[in-house]
């Protein structure tokens, strides 16, 4: 499959996911010097793989496709500068993770799920103007050099990943993760944030004993 090609298949599930609304959010796939976006205010539901812009990881300058690219193309592009281990990224406009996000609150980790792929607390970015530069600076900080998500004050989450399903997965998790949160400090809590070597274990059982072993 091409990378064209994975980020249709994942803009599809993203839309049928409840993870956004209408042609918000967008997604990216980096492959070499180069990156795959989605479009600009485009329908998920009906892309196809020539809506797909390629953009210089370095630079942003559009290197093939005749669609203009994400508005948030600046935020991806300061991502992968900053976090080199990372290969794709889902920016979500969901409903649990944008109310903590909307109250600038820290998510933490309380379960073995956020711990595993979250891989600590989920911090709230200051807000700034979509599609600055501002924006994509302040993602970054919030992220730092572990997180796998952020939050963007009054805005949606920024996920990341190894492959575009893991930044799906990472997504998923994150708003599991606020639901669960919200639903436990309504019957009285507390939801005590797990200790940071607890989340170190846990992701160490994700890599070395969960799954299938690979020969």
């Amino acid at each position: 499959m091409s990378a064209r090609e994975e980020v249709v298949s994942a803009a599809q599930g993203f839309a049928a996911s409840g993870l956004t609304v209408a042609t918000w959010g967008n997604i990216s796939l980096r492959e070499g010097e180069s990156v795959y976006i989605t479009p600009s205010g485009m329908d998920y539901a009906s892309l196809l793989p020539e809506d797909i812009t390629e953009v210089s990881a370095a630079d942003g300058r559009v290197l093939s496709g005749a669609r203009r690219p994400s508005t948030e193309t600046a935020l991806h592009l300061a991502v992968y500068a900053a976090r080199p281990e990372v290969r794709a990224i889902v920016h979500t406009h969901a409903a649990e993770s944008t109310a903590f996000a909307v109250t600038g609150r820290t998510v933490p980790v309380i379960t073995d799920e956020a711990a595993q792929v979250l891989r600590g607390a989920v911090r709230t970015a200051e807000y700034a103007l979509p599609g600055t530069r501002e924006l994509a600076e302040r993602c970054v900080e919030a992220l730092g050099a572990e997180a796998m998500a952020c939050l963007l004050r009054s805005h949606g989450a920024v996920c990341l990943g190894e492959s575009l399903k893991a930044a799906l997965v990472c997504a998923r998790v994150l708003e599991q993760t606020c639901e669960i949160y919200r639903l436990a400090q309504s019957l009285g809590g507390p939801a005590k944030p797990f200790p940071k070597e607890r989340v170190e274990t846990m992701k160490l059982f994700l890599q070395n004993s969960y799954g299938q072993k690979q020969y």
